[in-house]
């Protein structure tokens, strides 16, 4: 037996999700992303005497609706305190956060996992808390200066004090994939409701991951390792794979795991050091004294859960019980909140969801991925969508003209039927039409047809090729398969 089969790792994830409203989450300074470094920034968001922060209610909005949709318990009653800690990017040398009276508790996500040569199965991750918090800063290192030919590190304070939703999981991922997966539909999840574009680049979604592993699901837990700086989903997965891999090596040779923060390494493909914890951090907690106690009620929270659109994990279980897609398709339909309204908005115009699936994550998806669009961007109404796949079940059109004049019809969103009409496109269905075109392919290939005669029966397709060119596509290919078949294997050949 593989000496890693004995070994059973044990992940949980810390998700820190930036909401995106316009303004900070106790002062009314911008969140605006890129703009230059220190310039949103206030008296609050410094800590400056005599301050006081004031609750965004957006962010309690947000925050609430989270919960709902990761079936958390969110209470009826909760607080603010004060973490201290000391760190550059850090202005106030503390943090306004939730420690012993967090927003939500105890709650769950689905997750679907699809690996290659592996049967599909859904995992039902726990999810401990998710509680508010402020953002810290940011540090930028820099190279050498020309002055003082050494390092330093700028601070940027434009991200301190955005609005976070801190969403702990329970350790019950055991896999890479499992934590990519899980992230995944955190980051599903948040851009449905529209709270955050998750976006893990611009830092708008973060995942810490703590892993340690033990001797089958029976044993005590081993020591915890936390690892940073993960900026994809990919680089998730790879970095739980190799710290697994890395636990198991330490200790079957007889070493011991640090509990410590390692840090992944993209270039390298492998899990550093950062720095040992020789224990667990008093940060003092204690009630923030300017920000009283929120009290959300059960009335309020029912307004805010009607609000909820519907999430991914139902919309896929929806795509292949009832539109009979595969369970690929469909995650991938369910990705973007606004593909899949696309989608469904193309199916409820009549069109078969099968061949709607196909147009949107093949043709359409490859158009917007080459021009740099985004699907909100998109112009082609589904109802025009709906009707030039009707066009083609309907055999008015071929599929090739209808790839032909996809790119017009997203650019102007126009009907494809009175495109179709205005430049002549219709499909060519009836055998009269076609059968004299036949008879001059048979007179100009003598040799093709006599070899398709002696065996090579392929090249059927290549006079049914040679048909599409002379009708410029628009023969009907089921038509024209059929009439050649007949034609070069009629008894006036032989």
């Amino acid at each position: 037996m593989n000496k890693f089969e004995s070994w059973e790792a044990v992940i949980g994830l810390e998700t820190h999700v930036q909401l995106n409203t316009k303004s900070k989450i106790f002062t009314s300074a911008s969140t605006a992303f890129g703009d230059a470094p220190n310039t949103h920034i206030d008296p609050v968001v410094c800590g400056l005497p005599g301050t006081l922060p004031v609750l965004n209610e957006t962010v309690l909005e947000y925050a609430v609706k989270t919960s709902l949709a990761l079936n958390l318990n969110v209470a009826e009653h909760c607080k603010f305190d004060r973490k201290q800690y000391f760190y550059p990017d850090l202005p106030k040398n503390y943090q306004i956060s939730q420690f012993d009276e967090p927003l939500a508790e105890n709650g769950w996500l689905e997750v679907e996992i699809i690996e290659k040569n592996k049967e599909p199965y859904i995992k039902k991750i726990g999810i401990e808390r998710l509680h508010m918090e402020e953002d810290a800063g940011k540090l930028v290192h820099s190279g050498s200066d020309r002055l003082a030919g050494s390092k330093y590190s700028l601070v940027d304070y434009n991200r301190a004090g955005i609005a976070l939703c801190e969403i702990v999981s329970k350790p019950d991922i055991r896999t890479g994939r499992e934590a990519s997966e899980y992230a995944s539909e955190i980051r599903r999840t948040v851009r449905y409701l529209g709270v955050s574009d998750g976006n893990m680049q611009e830092g708008s979604l973060r995942c810490d991951v703590n892993i340690s592993v033990r001797k089958g699901p029976n044993a005590p837990f081993g020591t915890k390792v936390e690892i940073k700086n993960m900026n994809s989903f990919s680089a998730i997965q790879k970095a739980c794979d190799y710290e697994i891999s890395r636990q198991i090596e330490v200790y079957e040779n007889g070493g011991e795991i640090y509990q410590e923060t390692r840090l992944w390494d993209e270039a390298k493909q492998l899990t550093k050091s950062m720095r040992l914890k020789e224990g667990s951090s008093d940060y003092r907690y204690f009630p923030d004294p300017d920000l009283g106690p929120i009290e959300i009620t059960k009335a309020q929270q029912e307004i805010w859960f009607k609000e909820l659109p519907e999430l991914p994990a139902k919309k896929r279980n929806k795509y292949v019980n009832e539109f009979g897609l595969s369970a690929y398709d469909a995650r991938v339909i369910s990705d973007e909140i606004n593909m899949a309204i696309f989608f469904e908005d193309t199916v409820a115009n009549g069109a078969d969801a099968k061949l709607a699936s196909n147009w949107v994550t093949s043709d359409i998806v490859g158009y917007l991925k080459a021009n740099k669009l985004s699907f909100s961007e998109l112009k082609l109404s589904p109802e025009n969508l709906a009707e030039m796949i009707n066009m083609i079940s309907q055999n008015t059109i071929s599929g090739k003209i209808a790839k032909e004049i996809l790119p017009e019809l997203i650019q102007k969103n126009i009907s494809p039927k009175n495109l179709v009409e205005e430049k002549g496109l219709s499909m060519i269905s009836d055998s009269a039409s076609i059968l004299p075109l036949i008879d001059e392919l048979i007179v100009e290939y003598p040799n093709e047809v006599k070899a398709f005669r002696d065996g090579k029966t392929k090249l059927l397709g290549f006079f049914v090729g040679q048909l599409m060119k002379r009708t410029k596509g628009k023969a009907d290919p089921k038509l024209a398969n059929k009439l050649l078949a007949d034609k070069l294997n009629s008894e006036s050949f032989k």
